[in-house]
């Protein structure tokens, strides 16, 4: 296994280390994402209508169910996956971007997945929109080598398109959903109707054409509904759909209240994480409680929460009043543009320090990264770049902590190297009080996203391997750089051992 980022700076995918294989995989045709694009923003413009006039996916996502049901799906949405008590799966998330940063976690997940029972994908399988004909060279192309099945939960842009590419992968080929009775004119949701983004006519042509790349019997999967659990070994995996907006519906919320019961341990799988960037995010269930009171009961014994959106790694280990500590993790550093880990302030929530968290890309590496983006954006390479050594120093020195990776020469932190780390929205310690910091997240992912703008290593992905036993699951989160080292043998950034009895 080769050296991590905690380790060296070559780890970390810095210096001149040899290219990857990865772009041997890569489609022909350069279908790159840029989310600079006014048409594709405006494509995905769903989100925001649903956050202005009213969020349809609620009942969108009970019809399909219902139309599951009628298919012969099983009423409990459980799909019993049998097998040995000790077997090992993959969790990888926010994946679909069909660029060089997904296919660069390709050959790693391969190597560490040969003998895994299966993958779950975390959260927005496809972007933009989760448009059927998107399938073919951003899931079908990547993962046709990986010889076992692959779940999904869908994102808040597979529901761009009312979940209906989701629904035809995964679901065994769901046939659309019948257009509803017209609005009442003049009302919210008629103006939602007329400004909503559908599927283009004929979306889908080229599916069966795609399907053939994953079509062998070890590879099929189907599954009941957007939400559902998997039964493996000692454990129930239960994945829930947070649609649009990060809400859980009442019909599935009561649905997740059932099948969390019962004393066998589990595992959740959202599509909204619910402790990220030093907070906490519950996800509220409609009629009241949040998916968080439900993971904490005692009586449902659950012991991991992961969950996808947000494009990179972060563990936080909450110990609860009972004495159980429950492992919530951020695993979205599949393949879409690497969220920051620089902006995240000092962690002091719900018991977890520094001393507790983890997160991947380390935050200086993110602010090397960014500052590099910001640079080539700029073109003020002279003012922006910064290199690992300076970056990570700062990160040090605004946050009080200890550099995660000691460089062999230490660098000087100068007035530059700190008004560059104030202007890319590095975290501080929450008593030093305000500071100016520019609307990082947004900013990023809107305008600077390193998706649309980084096409060379490092790419500081990520995906997870847990291998469960009757006794414990070791949980382990490997790079993917882009770089042929970390390629061959992806190194391990984070493990912990979560014990089940």
């Amino acid at each position: 296994m080769s050296d991590s980022s905690r380790d060296t700076a070559e780890g970390a995918g810095w210096g001149t280390g040899q290219r990857g294989e990865y772009r041997r995989l890569l489609p022909s045709e350069d279908k790159k994402i840029s989310w600079f694009d006014p048409r594709m923003l405006w494509a995905a413009r769903n989100g925001v209508l649903a956050s202005w006039l009213g969020d349809p996916t609620g009942r969108t996502r009970s019809r399909w169910v219902a139309r599951r049901a009628a298919a012969g799906a099983p009423a409990d949405k459980v799909i019993r996956h049998g097998g040995p008590d000790r077997f090992s799966f993959l969790v990888i998330g926010d994946t679909g971007e069909g660029g060089e940063p997904q296919y660069a976690v390709v050959p790693g997940l391969l190597e560490e997945g040969r003998d895994t029972a299966f993958t779950v994908l975390a959260s927005d399988v496809i972007y933009p929109v989760g448009s059927a004909d998107d399938y073919g060279d951003k899931f079908f192309r990547p993962y046709q080598d990986y010889k076992a099945p692959i779940y999904a939960i869908p994102g808040n842009h597979d529901w761009y398109e009312d979940l209906g590419g989701f629904m035809r992968v995964f679901c065994d080929d769901a046939p659309p959903l019948p257009p509803e009775p017209a609005p009442r004119p003049l009302t919210r949701a008629w103006l939602r109707s007329l400004l909503w983004h559908r599927p283009r006519p004929g979306d889908g042509h080229r599916l069966a054409e795609a399907r053939r790349l994953r079509s062998g019997p070890e590879q099929r999967a189907v599954q009941p509904g957007p939400y559902w659990a998997i039964d493996a070994g000692p454990v129930r995996i239960i994945g829930i759909d947070t649609g649009l907006l990060g809400t859980v519906d009442a019909e599935q919320g009561a649905w997740l209240r059932e099948v969390s019961r019962g004393p066998r341990p589990k595992i959740l799988v959202t599509g909204s994480p619910l402790y990220v960037d030093g907070a906490h995010r519950p996800c509220p269930v409609e009629g009241g409680g949040t998916v968080d009171d439900i993971v904490r009961d005692p009586d449902h014994r659950y012991v991991a929460a992961i969950g996808g959106d947000i494009h990179n790694y972060q563990r936080y280990p909450v110990r609860l009043g009972d004495g159980r500590t429950l492992q919530y993790v951020v695993a979205g550093g599949g393949g879409a543009f690497t969220h920051a880990t620089h902006t995240i302030p000092r962690v002091d929530v719900a018991g977890v320090t520094e001393q507790d968290f983890r997160c991947y890309p380390l935050r200086g590496d993110s602010l090397a990264f960014y500052s590099a983006l910001y640079a080539r954006r700029t073109r003020l390479r002279r003012f922006f770049t910064l290199t690992d050594t300076e970056a990570t120093a700062v990160i040090a020195e605004r946050l009080g902590i200890g550099p995660t990776r000691v460089p062999s020469t230490p660098a000087r932190v100068t007035r530059r190297v700190r008004l560059v780390a104030g202007l890319l929205g590095t975290g501080r310690r929450p008593d030093r009080g305000k500071r100016f910091r520019l609307p990082v997240r947004k900013v990023h992912t809107q305008v600077f996203s390193p998706g649309s703008a980084t096409y060379t290593p490092p790419f500081f992905k990520c995906f997870l391997r847990l291998d469960v036993s009757p006794d414990a699951i070791r949980l382990r989160c490997h790079a993917a750089t882009g770089n042929l080292a970390q390629e061959v043998a992806p190194p391990v950034e984070d493990e912990v051992t979560i014990p089940l009895t």
